[in-house]
């Protein structure tokens, strides 16, 4: 009886653990994005079984992306504060069992996509896991323009949820992957900032590593926040939302900049936490402004 009592908490903790692994509430965002490019993209709503696959496969997949990356980074993991105690760099966890499970995450997520809504979403949904686990992972060991590179399998969600609607791709999903490309350089610039001592101990060259005054950090993420402004316009030049939309999202673009200047003028570590809770807030406010306000 002891050993029964023992072995339930057990695999309950390796489950919770398989989990973590996936970063669930980390691609909350991923999913909301895919979710947006869908309805953004025309797609029908009330096909409950349509959307239902698009989200669980992009979910699936987003889950596999970022079991691979804690594998791959098991070793610079254990070297930080901020993840040495996630799943495989604490040991709970083997790097073999975990890449069975990332892939089985990856295959089923793709097979979800490619049989229950088509293989364009399943194209694009490959193409965001390769980009993000063969090519932005191993470089961010090697180059600060690995930021850069990993935003554009960052970016591809919506694609995804427009391919899903459309079964073809137009200037409305290359818009939607253009907000969200440059959304993420201050929101990851600033997550830089923060932990930077960390990523310097586990030799990650980020941007702030190689050059801790912070001016590069500060300026690029005033350039990109500054460029994400007229982009996120572009549905309404395009016909996709509304005047309101326009309205609405050029004051949340200007907040959302007026915390990048805050932040590049003082390059404090309390800014840069403003910034990054600013931009967390910023793309979902912005998803459902576009919904509501679609053209």
């Amino acid at each position: 009886m002891k050993s029964d009592s023992l072995a339930l908490p057990a695999a309950r903790s390796r489950a919770t653990d398989f989990v973590a692994l996936a970063k669930p509430r980390l691609n909350l965002l991923v999913v909301a994005s895919s979710l947006a490019g869908y309805v953004m993209g025309g797609g029908d709503t009330s096909n409950a079984v349509l959307v239902m696959f698009t989200v669980v496969g992009t979910a699936l997949v987003a889950g596999g992306a970022s079991a691979f990356n804690q594998v791959i980074e098991r070793n610079p993991d254990s070297l930080m504060r901020r993840t040495r105690m996630r799943p495989v760099p604490d040991g709970r966890l083997q790097p073999g069992e975990s890449l069975v499970f990332a892939s089985a995450l990856s295959v089923f997520g793709l097979l979800t996509l490619a049989a229950g809504v088509n293989l364009l979403s399943a194209a694009v949904a490959l193409a965001t896991l390769l980009t993000y686990a063969l090519i932005y992972t191993p470089l961010k060991r090697r180059s600060s323009f690995s930021t850069v590179v990993g935003a554009i399998p960052g970016a591809l969600p919506p694609v995804i949820g427009w391919a899903a609607a459309r079964d073809g791709l137009s200037n409305g999903a290359w818009v939607l992957f253009g907000i969200v490309f440059l959304w993420q350089l201050p929101h990851f610039l600033a997550i830089a900032w923060i932990y930077r001592e960390d990523y310097a101990r586990a030799g990650f060259p980020m941007l702030p590593v190689i050059e801790p005054d912070g001016r590069s950090t500060a300026r690029q993420a005033v350039f990109y926040c500054s460029a994400l402004l007229p982009v996120s316009l572009a549905p309404t030049l395009l016909g996709m939302t509304n005047a309101a939309y326009f309205a609405a999202a050029l004051v949340l673009g200007l907040l959302f900049l007026g915390l990048t200047l805050k932040f590049a003028r003082t390059r404090a570590s309390a800014d840069a936490r403003r910034l990054f809770f600013g931009s967390i807030i910023y793309l979902p406010i912005l998803w459902i402004l576009m919904i509501v306000f679609r053209a």
